[in-house]
């Protein structure tokens, strides 16, 4: 049985990436061949909000699409919020220059993935799951057993490695029992409890993959210390009786509405002085990066409700929720802990 307490020797951040970008550069294609969007925006300088009145567009796409072209170098935002192009992007994406090379990329009929973020745009839900003809949306696809199956061995892969990195950012001294919220397999319970002995934890989750997650527990030997709880996150309040709670890679797949009503659900149900643990993909303080956070964001546009939240954002949701004493640290593969107290 493998060692939840054991680190690599090496960070996988630039592998990870590999998969974590795979859909920005789909974005950007229909950005420049459908919808010229870097023509438009150097002629007409704008904030997200007038990108959407004019395109019809839904804002959380176009906060995702606009901060992955900050990222890359195309566009800046200055201090009231608008956007302009950088003197690169103006000479090499506007067909305002003799050098744009809009002609150089792909047109939209070949890239699948490209047509997808045009009804994301439009419409501001996600796609199919990878784009497949026989597939819901990701949120629909895990009330299926099959899928639920497969997306859940596909994080739990990654949680191997995090979940531990996890354990060792967040000081869990004198705490005993975590709530895992929609926790997936269980992995990051189950990584956590093995560096802390004295904690036990609950895993969360919505059927099926409450059932995913008691065999996969199971089979690593943790099933002494950590268990299964049936409930919706969003449909019920979180049980009593936890002074941890874990999100852990969870915020980014919900709109901001969402995201408020689960911290606030949280900061209901922990103790006073009560721990909140949040695991994720965060931006930066001011929505500019990191490029492989940025690209990220994209991918989770198509596939989820959310996106990559930033740091300030994030600080403002959980003061509002009640949440003081909020501490970011950075851990492996790129991804990040947000710990507070409830005040």
């Amino acid at each position: 049985m493998h060692d939840l307490t054991l680190s690599p020797s090496t960070d996988p951040a630039d592998i990870y990436r590999l998969r974590d970008a795979l859909y920005a550069s789909d974005l950007f294609i229909a950005a420049l061949t459908k919808l010229d969007f870097f023509t438009w925006i150097g002629r007409r300088p704008s904030t997200v909000d007038g990108i959407c009145a004019h395109f019809g567009f839904h804002a959380r796409p176009v906060l995702a699409m606009t901060t992955l072209f900050i990222a890359q170098g195309h566009l800046t935002r200055d201090e009231k919020g608008v956007l302009h192009l950088t003197g690169a992007a103006r000479e090499h994406l506007s067909k305002d220059s003799p050098w744009c090379v809009e002609p150089y990329f792909p047109r939209m009929k070949d890239r699948p993935i490209a047509r997808d973020y045009l009804e994301i745009l439009r419409t501001g839900h996600p796609a199919r799951f990878a784009s497949r003809d026989h597939e819901v949306d990701w949120h629909n696809a895990m009330k299926t057993e099959a899928f639920a199956e497969e997306f859940t061995a596909m994080m739990d892969s990654r949680g191997v490695l995090l979940g531990q990195a996890v354990a060792k950012a967040a000081d869990l001294t004198g705490h005993r029992r975590l709530l895992d919220i929609a926790g997936g397999s269980g992995i990051y319970a189950c990584a956590l409890c093995a560096q802390w002995p004295e904690l036990t934890a609950t895993v969360f989750e919505k059927p099926p993959v409450d059932r995913i997650a008691a065999r996969a527990i199971d089979r690593r030997g943790c099933g002494d210390r950590v268990d299964t709880l049936a409930g919706d996150m969003l449909a019920q309040p979180l049980p009593a009786g936890y002074d941890v709670h874990l999100f852990s890679n969870v915020l980014h797949d919900w709109d901001i509405p969402v995201v408020k009503q689960l911290l606030a659900a949280s900061a209901s149900a922990l103790p006073l002085g009560g721990l909140l643990i949040l695991h994720d993909a965060w931006l930066n303080e001011d929505l500019t990066g990191p490029l492989h956070m940025a690209e990220y964001s994209v991918l989770l546009v198509h596939v989820t409700q959310g996106r990559c939240y930033g740091l300030t954002e994030m600080r403002a949701f959980l003061e509002e929720a009640g949440f003081h004493r909020i501490q970011h640290h950075a851990i492996a593969g790129g991804r990040g802990v947000i710990t507070a107290e409830k005040q």
